[in-house]
């Protein structure tokens, strides 16, 4: 209503010769946010559309068979009905950082059914009838499944660790989804391909492919040398370079936000614009830090309480980023001037308490309580960005430190931008916190199922190095670390670790065969790689249609995501064999 009932029409009604409006209109607050949010959530739905159909491409080109293509997508669509429902169940539902949850337990769920799919697909065309190849698939991957399903549930409920609702909301939301993929994608679709299997003439195309086509080995063979001495030295330099690189880049990185008006925005929005050019022109913002100012009760109109919040004011509309200050004192100023025929030179705080009383007759209620014993100072910021924030938060809090007195405090912080500051240093704490959990708790669970800590090395030094670089990324692109970029380091670890679980669980079955570190990573490759290097792909394609939505946290976390799935790939499939060389010895899985 806002657009076309007052913007259009009276725009359209103010047209010059030119065609352009000699009246033009600029509209920020809440309410506007929430409109131009909900009219970019719809996008998300098309972007579900998209990476279905790109999904399912993707999954059939490789599995040529219709079966295995719609069985594993059957699942996961059940997956995010189940999930959606279980929210509504347990009384949470979607919100705008949470609504891409769906989508990412989506394709976390085809990921997992790539996986079965591809062992039920090998069984088949190694001779084994439809029930038996499910059955064998089920047994060669119900624990390095659970494993990666569990790690990807406990890093996204560590993020209820955290202190702040929305990322809370959204770790549950994520947390359930992939509790319920264990169901549908671990449990439902080997019982379903038990049923359907796969076709006699896909099993017959995939042998002829297998006999006649040598391309593939030959590729196949060529990345195993990423397990020889003469490359895996290599392949490890290049990886401290790496970490070098991320720890390097990552010390620029910062908390909070680094452009100017509504976050969940592009800086080219129209409610950005609108909010720029009001905050150029005019002693206002949309972005207010409100210090709360209390005192006794029926004290707040005292001299020396109502001179130090004076003075307060005064040094807060000096501080860089703040582009005015509103408070009782300044109410009280104007009235005494008004109340003297407007002469400036009793626009002051009078010594004359009485006097002093008779300005607060008809103060503003947003100025001051009904007890009074708290007088808000309202500062309008010239923008959110974390570096103002901070800098506005240090200066009330040091001028608080320096001017301390009895019977009067100075709090800290309403109003968006304070909500904003104090979520700034949630995060800051939370980050280490998070992280350190996470990695914990994926370490505690890969030593578990494999009883080895070379197994821990192999799979997660690779993750730490995504995860350094993700930083770097974050610190290069001016992405802070938020709410909406907070999660997706939960979520990037916690999906990621997949990649390597299921490498190393299948190196591991080789090996016990007796075969050197190098062949058992050829025939790895030949059986497992191309599932992993399909999962990385439709996980990558899938939040990469994120990139283009019109709300700016779900482009960045499409981004990050992006990223973050992909280099887990390449290190599961090119660090994890190099660690893997100079940690494992082949004899010691013989003799298990």
């Amino acid at each position: 209503s806002l657009e076309t009932d007052v913007r259009e029409k009276y725009e359209r009604l103010s047209l010059d010769e030119n065609g352009e409006p000699t009246v033009k209109i600029h509209i920020v607050g809440f309410a506007k946010i929430i409109g131009d949010l909900l009219d970019g959530i719809t996008a998300i739905f098309m972007f579900a559309v998209i990476t279905l159909l790109i999904t399912s491409t993707l999954l059939f080109l490789y599995t040529r068979s219709l079966r295995g293509t719609l069985t594993p997508l059957l699942c996961s669509i059940i997956a995010v009905i189940w999930q959606l429902g279980l929210l509504t169940t347990l009384g949470y539902g979607l919100n705008a950082y949470s609504i891409l949850i769906p989508f990412l337990v989506f394709a976390i769920g085809v990921s997992h059914g790539v996986q079965i799919v591809n062992v039920i697909l090998g069984q088949s065309v190694a001779g084994n009838d439809r029930f038996n190849s499910s059955k064998l698939a089920f047994r060669s991957l119900y624990i390095p499944g659970m494993t990666a399903l569990v790690s990807d549930a406990i890093g996204f409920i560590t993020m209820v660790l955290i202190p702040i609702q929305v990322i809370k909301d959204l770790g549950i939301a994520a947390a359930v989804g992939v509790a319920v993929v264990v169901l549908t994608n671990l449990v439902l679709l080997p019982i379903l391909m038990s049923y359907f299997g796969i076709t006699k003439k896909t099993v017959e195309y995939h042998r002829s492919n297998q006999e006649g086509s040598s391309r593939r080995g030959t590729a196949w063979r060529l990345l195993s040398n990423l397990a020889s001495g003469k490359v895996a030295w290599v392949s490890l330099v290049v990886a401290a370079i790496g970490f070098a690189i991320g720890i390097y880049g990552g010390q620029n990185l910062q908390i909070g936000d680094l452009d100017p008006g509504a976050p969940e925005l592009r800086p080219d929005s129209r409610y950005n614009l609108d909010n720029q050019f009001i905050t150029d022109n005019y002693a206002t913002s949309s972005d207010i830090l409100v210090v709360m100012v209390e005192t006794d009760e029926q004290q707040c109109t005292l001299y020396k309480n109502l001179d130090l919040v004076d003075r307060f004011t005064w040094h807060m509309q000096n501080v860089p980023g703040v582009n005015s200050a509103m408070g009782a004192t300044e109410i009280s100023k104007l009235v005494a001037a008004g109340y003297n025929e407007g002469n400036l030179k009793w626009a002051t705080i009078s010594r004359n308490q009485r006097l002093l009383g008779t300005t607060f007759n008809q103060m503003p209620n947003s100025l001051m309580n009904t007890t009074c014993s708290l007088l808000p100072v309202a500062l309008f910021l010239d923008d959110h960005k974390a570096a103002t924030l901070q800098r506005v938060v240090d200066e009330a809090q040091a001028f608080a430190s320096t001017h301390a007195q009895e019977g009067i405090h100075f709090a800290l912080a309403a109003g968006n931008a304070g909500i904003e500051a104090a979520t700034n240093q949630e995060i800051a704490v939370a980050q280490t916190r998070m992280m350190l959990l996470i990695y914990g708790m994926v370490c505690a669970l890969i030593f578990i199922s494999f009883a080895s800590w070379r197994a821990v090395l192999c799979i997660v030094v690779p993750l730490a190095l995504t995860s350094f670089l993700c930083q770097a990324l974050m610190a290069y692109l001016e992405i802070g670390v938020k709410v909406a970029t907070l999660p997706v380091i939960a979520l990037g670890v916690g999906v990621g670790v997949d990649y390597g679980i299921y490498i190393y669980s299948k190196l591991a079955y080789f090996l016990r065969r007796g075969l050197d570190i190098q062949e058992a990573y050829y025939h790895t490759l030949t059986t497992t790689g191309e599932a992993v290097s399909l999962t990385g792909a439709m996980l990558a394609v899938g939040v990469a249609t994120w990139i283009w939505s019109p709300i700016k946290f779900q482009a960045d976390m499409g981004m990050l995501l992006t990223f973050m799935f992909l280099w887990n790939m390449v290190g599961a499939l090119w660090l994890l064999p190099a660690l893997a060389h100079f940690l494992i010895r082949p004899e010691t899985f013989v003799a298990q």
